[in-house]
């Protein structure tokens, strides 16, 4: 019997199985993974909705219409000013989230640079608070909330559609997720050499793709926000109004330029800087009133315009 050396089996095309993946091409990808997280937000919150199927059908069969085709919702506590301003604050933390993220995922997740953590952090944080506030306010008003309903629906109450004020609270909530952001080479799956330099190189056509569509979303924002100064101060003798906001939004555009940029984009860090310098004393009631102000700032805007990224705008 012939004993097979390493050397030997190393050789011997048949017995070594392991086979290298053919080359491909992947365009370099930077590492952000120490210069940004990714985060989740997520709130719930009672709607205070329910379908009426007893008056869907009655409106259907006076329309002489098939059934089906009509829904009744009704508002279970009709007007309440608590539920209204727990579903408005919502909303309102809802655009703050997007406004100091970067978009990444479907799933919900958002980019949050790291240079932006301790503010989002705070922020939130405050938010949150308020919320339960908010939620706490709801749910001490929601028994005699209950008997105002039933005055408020006339035959369209049912007691029954009410959840109990214990539940009722459980259908209410606010988490923040922090998720950190693996690097495109981190990889620790033990599939084998081929799998896991496969799925190395579809991370990294993902990951490039999810960090440029984040990078574009801060240069739309700063497109939607320079135009709008533009066109608000594009006037001589017909006078345009314009909130103070006008202002605020573009130097606030300007910090989020700094913080959002996770590749150290140097165009980016150049337009911060360039717009930072050209509103340096600027305000609103100083372009309100000083035409060559209001016109030179214009010309200043309307050269940072055609210096951004072509982005199909």
């Amino acid at each position: 019997m012939t004993t097979l050396t390493r050397d030997d089996l190393l050789a011997d095309e048949s017995v070594n199985t392991v086979r290298e993946l053919p080359n491909k091409e992947v365009a370099p990808v930077p590492s952000i993974g120490s210069s940004a997280m990714l985060v989740e937000l997520s709130i719930s919150t009672w709607t205070g909705r329910k379908k009426d199927k007893r008056a869907s059908e009655d409106v259907t069969a006076r329309a002489n219409a098939k059934a089906g085709v009509a829904n009744v919702s009704k508002k279970l506590l009709g007007d309440c000013q608590e539920l209204i301003a727990i579903q408005k604050f919502t909303a309102n933390v809802r655009n703050i989230h997007y406004a100091m993220t970067m978009p990444w995922s479907d799933t919900g997740l958002r980019l949050l640079p790291t240079a932006q953590f301790f503010k989002y952090q705070e922020q939130l944080t405050a938010l949150n608070q308020e919320y339960e506030s908010l939620v706490n306010t709801f749910l001490r008003e929601y028994d005699a909330e209950i008997i105002n309903a039933q005055l408020k629906l006339g035959d369209l109450f049912d007691p029954n559609e009410y959840p109990t004020s214990d539940s009722l609270q459980s259908k209410f909530g606010f988490r923040l997720s922090y998720i950190p952001l693996p690097d495109t080479g981190d990889f620790r799956i033990d599939v084998g050499n081929e799998a896991t330099a496969q799925i190395k190189a579809e991370y990294e056509s993902y990951y490039s793709t999810q960090l440029q569509t984040a990078m574009n979303d801060v240069w739309r924002r700063a497109y939607d926000a320079l135009s709008k100064m533009s066109e608000r101060l594009d006037y001589t003798d017909v006078k345009k109004t314009f909130r103070d906001s006008l202002v605020h939004n573009v130097t606030d555009m300007i910090e989020l330029l700094n913080v959002c940029n996770v590749t150290n984009d140097s165009q980016m860090s150049a337009m911060a800087m360039r717009l930072e310098d050209a509103l340096r004393g600027v305000t609103p009631d100083a372009l309100r009133e000083d035409g060559r102000l209001r016109a030179e700032t214009k010309r200043v805007v309307d050269d940072a315009i055609k210096s951004l990224p072509s982005l199909d705008f």
